[in-house]
């Protein structure tokens, strides 16, 4: 049986002030709490039902020295869990993580990055569901970094947690003012945007570094960082009547699908 202290601090963390203040987050399901622990990321809690604890019980046990030293072990029913999940359909097991301090990286380091890879910049993507799609789509691109406006959501959302699948362990989240990131760039390095009066991205000039921005579901890419983009991308659309726009993280795989196109 779990206490309901554990259970009113777990539920605190569905809102940004509990995990702020506490320096933790939830993630679910076998994939996402797996990918987690393989990379190390300490857990304060992992909670999970007899079929879980059947398959990754020597798991477990073998990182009790490492990263999971201090992490208590909860056997809990189906019904229990269903009671503490997020999700509609909880999937055996969730724990609780602390949030990786490296996601307030230094300025210079940011920008030293993007001179020899490509890095992601979101400006203002606010959906929970976008923003865990679009983490998914740069680590199966092989973007390693992601520096996200203060206006773009918590990626420590336990929605955008679920959205990643487990890619979340893999991809550096950094939330910066993107003015001053950009600034920080040497200025050799490219500045790529999706735009509407951009040079269509199949024929554009693309390098493996640099950086990719994204921007809000609604209004695309704020006006002050549009100002700075060195390389304007559309992806032109192929019927006049058509949708005004496409969904950001579709553009953002669209996007990440012609970088990394062998040319």
């Amino acid at each position: 049986m779990i206490s309901k202290n554990i259970i009113k601090q777990i539920r605190s963390l569905e809102r940004k002030k509990g995990r702020t203040e506490q320096g933790l987050f939830v993630a679910e399901g076998w994939k996402t709490v797996d990918e987690l622990l393989v990379k190390g990321f300490p857990a304060r809690y992992i909670i999970a039902t007899d079929e879980y604890w059947h398959h990754h019980h020597q798991d477990v046990e073998s990182r009790k020295d490492g990263a999971l030293a201090t992490t208590e072990c909860h056997h809990v029913s189906d019904d229990e869990l269903k009671r503490i999940s997020f999700l509609q359909h909880p999937q055996q097991v969730m724990a609780v993580f602390k949030i990786p301090q490296t996601r307030h990286s230094s300025l210079p380091e940011l920008a030293s990055l993007a001179e020899k890879q490509l890095c992601m910049a979101l400006d203002g993507v606010q959906d929970p569901g976008n923003l865990g799609t679009i983490i998914r789509i740069a680590d199966w691109f092989g973007i390693d970094t992601i520096v996200c406006s203060p206006t773009t959501a918590d990626a420590y959302n336990p929605k955008v947690v679920q959205a990643t699948m487990g890619s979340i362990a893999r991809v550096h989240i950094v939330y910066s003012d993107l003015q001053e990131y950009l600034r920080a760039l040497n200025k050799d390095v490219p500045i790529y945007g999706t735009v509407l009066d951009g040079e269509s991205i199949y024929g554009a000039e693309l390098q493996q570094r640099g950086v990719i921005v994204m921007g809000n579901e609604g209004n695309g890419i704020s006006e002050h960082i549009r100002n700075m983009l060195t390389h304007r991308l559309l992806i032109p659309s192929y019927r006049p009547d058509t949708a005004e726009s496409l969904n950001v993280a579709i553009a953002t795989a669209i996007t990440c699908a012609e970088f990394r196109r062998p040319r």
